[in-house]
C-alpha cells in the first residue's frame, strides 16, 4: 500500500514535525528570488505524548497542534508530516529496467518478504526509482520505503484532529536529507516573521522545512 513517502509534486504544503521534543509548523514560499519563510511555529507537547517517534496521545498531540496552526494565521490547511523510530524501513533494491510503475508495485508486492519483517498487510509501502543500477544497466536501483500503517495513521489522525488535510507522508530521515541540501540563511522572511527570532529557531527546523519543501519538490 503505497502512502507518499516517495511521491513528487503536490499542491502547497506546511510541513509539520511532530517528535519527541514537540512540534515545529512551517510555511514556504518560493519565487524567482528563491525560497521563503512566510510563518512559523513551535509548540510543546504533553509529557510522553510521543516516544522514540511513536504517537501516543493523539488527543494531546491534535491540541498542540491546534494550538500552533492558531498562531501561524494561515489559511494553508494542507500537511506534510513524517514518519519516524524503529518501524520505519528504507533500503535501496534492485530491479529489472523498463518496468512500469504498476509492473514495478507488483514485483515489490511479491518479494516484500524479503526486505520487510512485518506481514504485508500491516504495512504502508512506496518506492521511486532512483536510477540505473552501477553494477547491471539491464537493472535499476529503487528506493524502497515502508512503515507500519498504525503510525501512518497515527500521523493522519493527529493532522484532521487539528483541522489538516494529510497529503503527504514522508520519512523523517528524507524530509531531513531535503533540507540540507538549502541553506536557510538564504530565505527571505515573510512579514509575519521575527527575524532575530528566526535566527535562533532556524537550526532546529530542519524536518519541517524539509516537509514544507515537498510543495516545490520537481
Amino acid at each position: 500500500m503505497r502512502k507518499g513517502f516517495c511521491r513528487r509534486k503536490v499542491d502547497t504544503v506546511l510541513g509539520v514535525d511532530i517528535n519527541d521534543a514537540g512540534i515545529k509548523l512551517v510555511e514556504l514560499g518560493c519565487s524567482a528570488s528563491g525560497y521563503s519563510v512566510q510563518s512559523y511555529a513551535t509548540q510543546a507537547l504533553p509529557a510522553h505524548a510521543v516516544v522514540d517517534g511513536t504517537l501516543r496521545d493523539l488527543e494531546g498531540i491534535g491540541h498542540a497542534l491546534h494550538m500552533a496552526l492558531s498562531r501561524l494565521r494561515t489559511s494553508a490547511r494542507q500537511a506534510a508530516v513524517a514518519v519516524a523510530g524503529p518501524s520505519v524501513i528504507t533500503r535501496v533494491i534492485e530491479m529489472p529496467a523498463g518496468l512500469c510503475d504498476d509492473e514495478l508495485a507488483l514485483r515489490i508486492q511479491m518479494e516484500a518478504d524479503q526486505y520487510i519483517p512485518y506481514a504485508l498487510d500491516e504495512v504502508a509501502l512506496d518506492f521511486q526509482v532512483q536510477g540505473p543500477s552501477a553494477q547491471d544497466p539491464a537493472r535499476v536501483e529503487v528506493l524502497l520505503a515502508a512503515c507500519l500503517k498504525e503510525h501512518v495513521e497515527a500521523c493522519e489522525a493527529v493532522l484532521a484532529l487539528a483541522g489538516l488535510v494529510p497529503r503527504v507522508v514522508d520519512v523523517e530521515g528524507f524530509a531531513l536529507a531535503r533540507a540540507c541540501s538549502q541553506d536557510f540563511a538564504s530565505f527571505t522572511l515573510g512579514h509575519r516573521v521575527d527575524g532575530a527570532q528566526w535566527i535562533m529557531d532556524a537550526p532546529r527546523m530542519g524536518v519541517a522545512c524539509g516537509l514544507a519543501l515537498r510543495s516545490f519538490a520537481g
